[in-house]
């Protein structure tokens, strides 16, 4: 009996100390494994959030290649360098002043978009500023400031800008323009919009691919390179910007523009095959314009910001008649070009 309980005894207490044995090390493997999945998160994460600042940054800051040529050596137009500030005084605005040949007090005020300067090759713009030109317009191409060689400044989606333009309208009305037609594109066609709610100082608008930084513009492009959900996303990239470049999404005065009826009138140019900006904004934009001299040219097949390129007689043949419409264009004037 004495041996047998001895026997026993140990087999016990080994079987009792199994459990207590064993049971610090599997906690200390949890540890590990949550602490290793935790990090994986974080890691994540930070690359998610990362990936939008970066996005955010890009932007904000985009490449814009230097001017290359200029209004003598591209059309054989004679200029003249000019500064100007912008109309908050925030920064001092470079650009070329194209007069008429002959005295004239009309001018077309040129407003380049988003990643190009006042060169704007790709419209290609000279042959704008000479058809304009032509029409016996006072011309004035300038540089946005995220497109100056002198003192760069961030894109800020038309709040900055439309302050900018306004200081080159003021310009063209300290030389004498009592005519003012602003011709934009792209996202220098919406900062024309968001600067016509500030001034009664325009006479018509020339509006070619609008588009207006918008929660639903943006999230689009950003969409057009990377597959990324729209939520959380926008949130995201709405708490980036103002960090980035000093401008919140509701610092845009988008809806306002959407709604807006404007005094003067305004020629919309679109195509349906706009992969930045979809057409359906310029749709709803003319359709609330009152003014009847307001028009749309919505243009089957046609690509952002190259409807010139891709419908240069009927481009021009619209824009001339439109202009006849809303300035002293003359018949003469139109038989040059």
């Amino acid at each position: 009996m004495y041996s047998t309980s001895q026997s026993e005894a140990p087999l016990q207490t080994k079987v009792s100390d199994l459990p207590t044995s064993l049971s610090p090390r599997l906690i200390r493997f949890k540890h590990i494994i949550v602490a290793l999945l935790l990090s994986v998160v974080f890691f994540l994460l930070f690359c998610f959030i990362a990936l939008h600042g970066y996005i955010a940054w890009v932007l904000s800051n985009p490449t814009v290649a230097p001017v290359f040529s200029n209004p003598m050596q591209a059309r054989n137009m004679k200029y003249e360098d000019i500064t100007f500030p912008a109309a908050d005084g925030s920064r001092t605005m470079q650009g070329w002043y194209i007069p008429a040949d002959k005295d004239v007090n009309k001018t077309i005020i040129f407003s380049h978009g988003y990643g190009a300067n006042r060169e704007e090759t790709w419209v290609p713009m000279y042959d704008l500023a000479h058809y304009a030109h032509q029409l016996g317009f006072n011309v004035i191409m300038f540089d946005y400031g995220f497109a100056s060689q002198v003192n760069k400044a961030v894109a800020t989606g038309g709040k900055a800008e439309s302050q900018q333009l306004l200081g080159a309208i003021q310009t063209a009305k300290q030389r004498g323009a009592e005519e003012l037609v602003v011709w934009g594109f792209s996202m220098g066609a919406g900062t024309a919009l968001q600067t016509g709610l500030l001034t009664e100082d325009v006479d018509a608008m020339i509006l070619d691919s609008t588009f207006l930084l918008e929660p639903d513009t943006l999230y689009h492009n950003i969409h057009n390179q990377i597959n990324l959900p729209r939520q959380p996303t926008l949130e995201i990239m709405k708490l980036l910007f103002p960090v980035l470049n000093g401008t919140g999404l509701q610092q845009i005065p988008y809806q306002e523009v959407k709604k807006e009826d404007y005094a003067f009138p305004i020629f919309f140019i679109h195509g349906t095959e706009d992969e930045k900006a979809p057409y359906p904004i310029a749709e709803l934009l003319a359709a609330n314009q009152t003014n009847a001299n307001s028009e749309e040219w919505i243009v089957d097949g046609a690509h952002h910001e190259l409807i010139f390129r891709e419908h240069p007689k009927e481009y021009l043949r619209r824009v001339s008649t439109f202009l006849s419409h809303v300035t002293k264009t003359t018949s003469d004037d139109l038989d040059r070009y």
